[in-house]
């Protein structure tokens, strides 16, 4: 379950992160076993429909009309 930190917090895991030339936004600390798995930067279906929430009617509609559009030119 993902939970919301502190900007603070953020920061100094970005710094810690950068020392370990880690700069992917994504990663996966397991503590217990005391590993870190970079994960993939590509939206996952969670990822989209979190997103989806955020976004304005406007710029949504602007989303489908593109889909739709690339669509057509992938016939």
């Amino acid at each position: 379950m993902a939970k919301k930190m502190d900007h603070e917090t953020v920061i100094q895991l970005k710094s810690i992160l950068k020392k370990l030339n880690v700069s992917n936004q994504k990663v996966l600390i397991d503590l217990q076993n005391e590993t870190l798995e970079i994960q993939e930067d590509d939206m996952g279906i969670e990822d989209l429909l979190e997103a989806a929430g955020t976004l304005s009617q406007e710029r949504a509609n602007e989303l489908m009309s593109d889909v739709n559009r690339a669509r057509k030119e992938w016939d």
